[in-house]
């Protein structure tokens, strides 16, 4: 039987051994006294002088066209970098979203004064961009969102409420999915657009939620009659949907999909080393963690191929961000079975505080990009079962 899931291997040069070398010195160094870097945090983390120190070195928007302030790079080169910034765990956050999906829509759909004017400010690592996509009545299903831009005289009013936003308190800029159709509920997948929101705008009001560590990394957002001008309007009016889904492949497929937890695997096996207590069971399941790791990085570089010759690989993002969600949130899971870890934090314990903090946080990664039930929905229709 024919596999109806394209994954062609894609390698890595051993000529970008040199640029590896290089992130990992500039993480060493700035990871020296940077009192921001909080444990575990990854692309969640946020610190814009983190940011502002990486746009410097000209790894943001890395595959950028240089008009715009894009280094003209490969795709390789940035699987690299970012590659070694999630294996430390390093605070990506104020430039995730603009450098991983923002930008890129923005090059393929945005007019030339959108790009002009936004992406040398997400090269540099200036402009935070967030996601406006769930709502709180939609559930799983993004079609069945409600709010709505109104067409006024000289743009749009947008009114409604988004949820699950991460960072949404910290950005400057939102590029937010509203209903500017009818809404009638057998077209939902029509009559949806996209808008380019400053979040400092009159009449948005974005409420932080807290979550079990004590944290509030997403938010809910309320709208209320906020004003976009018509030149704020993303690709196509009632495109979005379209223009929506195909954003998701950059964001279903990438390493952070089974890399947030990578972090605590050094010092776990450390820590098992130190202790001597590395048996045949032990190496057993570390290998089988390791080489679960090894494929799902090779499925992400295949997709990574197939979005650089211009293809929208969906169901094989979905199946990378399915099968990394599934590798993940078994690695709090070793790291007990492993070390005998207790159920307590020990501050200045890198291996007890990142446990900590992934056994809290892992049951957020099957929801974050598109939940688990609705991944297997896209893969069953690839199998050809819906």
């Amino acid at each position: 039987m024919t596999s109806p899931f394209t994954f062609k291997p894609l390698e890595i040069p051993e000529e970008l051994t040199p640029l590896r070398l290089r992130v990992r010195d500039f993480l060493k160094d700035i990871g020296k006294d940077w009192s921001g870097w909080k444990v575990g945090h990854s692309w969640t983390g946020f610190d814009k002088e983190f940011s502002r120190a990486v746009g410097a070195e000209g790894w943001i928007g890395m595959t950028w066209p240089k008009q715009y302030g894009g280094g003209e790079r490969s795709h390789l080169e940035r699987f690299v970098v970012v590659e070694e910034m999630l294996a430390v765990g390093a605070p990506l956050g104020a430039h995730w979203f603009g450098d991983r999906q923002s930008g890129p829509l923005l090059l393929r759909l945005g007019t030339e004064q959108q790009r002009q004017r936004f992406l040398p400010e997400i090269v540099r690592g200036n402009a935070t961009f967030c996601i406006g996509l769930s709502e709180p009545n939609a559930g799983s299903d993004l079609a069945a969102i409600k709010s709505r831009a109104k067409k006024v005289h000289g743009g749009w009013r947008l009114s409604g409420t988004k949820i699950w936003t991460t960072n949404a308190q910290h950005s400057d800029l939102m590029i937010g999915l509203f209903r500017t159709g009818t809404g009638d509920e057998k077209l939902k997948h029509q009559g949806l657009s996209q808008f380019l929101i400053d979040m400092k705008s009159s009449g948005i009001d974005v409420r932080p939620i807290r979550d079990l560590t004590g944290e509030a990394h997403f938010n809910e957002i309320f709208f209320d009659d906020v004003f976009v001008p018509a030149d704020m309007l993303v690709g196509v009016e009632g495109d979005g949907w379209s223009q929506a889904t195909s954003e998701l492949a950059f964001e279903r497929s990438q390493p952070d999909r089974f890399m947030s937890c990578f972090p605590v695997l050094p010092p776990l096996i450390d820590d098992i080393r130190q202790q001597g207590n590395i048996d045949r069971l032990s190496a057993r399941k570390i290998g089988a963690t390791l080489a679960d790791l090894v494929i799902l990085r090779e499925m992400s570089l295949s997709v990574l191929g197939q979005l650089a010759e211009g293809h929208a690989p969906a169901q094989e993002a979905a199946l990378v961000k399915d099968l990394g969600n599934s590798h993940e949130q078994q690695i709090p899971n070793l790291v007990r079975e492993l070390a005998d870890c207790q159920a307590t934090i020990e501050r200045g314990n890198r291996l007890s505080e990142l446990q900590g903090f992934l056994t809290q946080n892992v049951p957020s990664y099957s929801l974050r990009g598109g939940t688990r039930e609705i991944l297997r929905g896209i893969i069953a229709k690839g199998l050809g079962l819906r």
